[in-house]
């Protein structure tokens, strides 16, 4: 991948567009799912169960049930159901709106301001992998999305089957991401490191069946690594995308003040 970069302007090269809207929307976009830990913290608070819940033993999944009742030997009631599930929705949307504007040649090389890209072999290696990145976390989008519209206690298997795409597909993105940085940020090792947390507490689980003495703790391995690897590669593109637009601003003032 290193031989993607190349500081002359060469033929066959090109200088992405980091200062269109769309970058900016997109990270601001990712970047949003850390509102997540807000809502979890409001809802916990709120919990009308007989027993407090409990990170450590109760589910993610248990905060957006509908009904108050015994769910799977549970005693789940959540009075702030529909803000857990609007968060879910508006996580998956975040992911989605990610996948769709932030365009893969940005993803190639991090976002990094005046990084011309040479149209080799190791780029078309680089583009297939930040194109993997965004169908996954695609992928991860939609899975929360079916989340909150489908409520564990609805009793239907797309509640399961959208956790799944959002762990998997989650984090199998910051694995890809981590590894396709590597030449461009230290942020790399941190989403290689998230991806990881993730992807270890979900063979530990399919391994268990989730039957631990603290089932919420090993969840939450999952979730939340995913929620801050997410958040924080959003942050690290809306960053570079602000001082390329800023310098873009500075050298249009400076040359309107020119031709003065």
């Amino acid at each position: 991948m290193g031989k993607q970069i190349s500081a002359p302007a060469v033929p066959g090269s090109f200088l992405p567009d980091l200062g269109n809207p769309r970058s900016r929307v997109g990270a601001w976009a990712q970047l949003s799912v850390v509102q997540y830990f807000a809502a979890e913290a409001a809802v916990i608070e709120a919990w009308a169960a007989p027993e407090p819940y409990d990170r450590r033993t109760g589910f993610i999944s248990d905060l957006g049930a509908i009904n108050c009742a015994v769910y799977e030997g549970r005693d789940v009631c959540s009075p702030l159901h529909l803000l857990m599930n609007a968060s879910f929705v508006v996580q998956g949307l975040g992911l989605l709106l990610g996948a769709l504007l932030l365009g893969s040649a940005m993803l190639c090389i991090a976002a990094r301001p005046g990084v011309r890209i040479l149209q080799d072999a190791a780029y078309r290696r680089s583009w297939s992998g930040a194109a993997g990145v965004r169908v996954l976390t695609g992928a991860a989008g939609a899975g929360t999305v079916i989340v909150g519209l489908v409520p564990e206690d609805l009793g239907s298997p797309w509640h399961f089957a959208g956790a799944l795409m959002y762990f998997i597909g989650g984090a199998l993105a910051l694995l890809l991401l981590g590894f396709l940085w590597l030449p461009h940020t230290r942020l790399s090792w941190f989403l290689l490191a998230c991806g990881t947390a993730c992807f270890g507490a979900l063979i530990v689980g399919a391994v268990t069946r989730m039957e631990l003495p603290e089932p919420g703790t090993l969840e939450r391995l999952m979730a939340y690594p995913l929620t801050v690897g997410f958040s924080a590669a959003g942050l690290l593109i809306a960053t570079r995308v602000r001082r390329v637009r800023r310098t873009a601003a500075r050298a249009a003032a400076w040359d309107r003040k020119e031709r003065m």
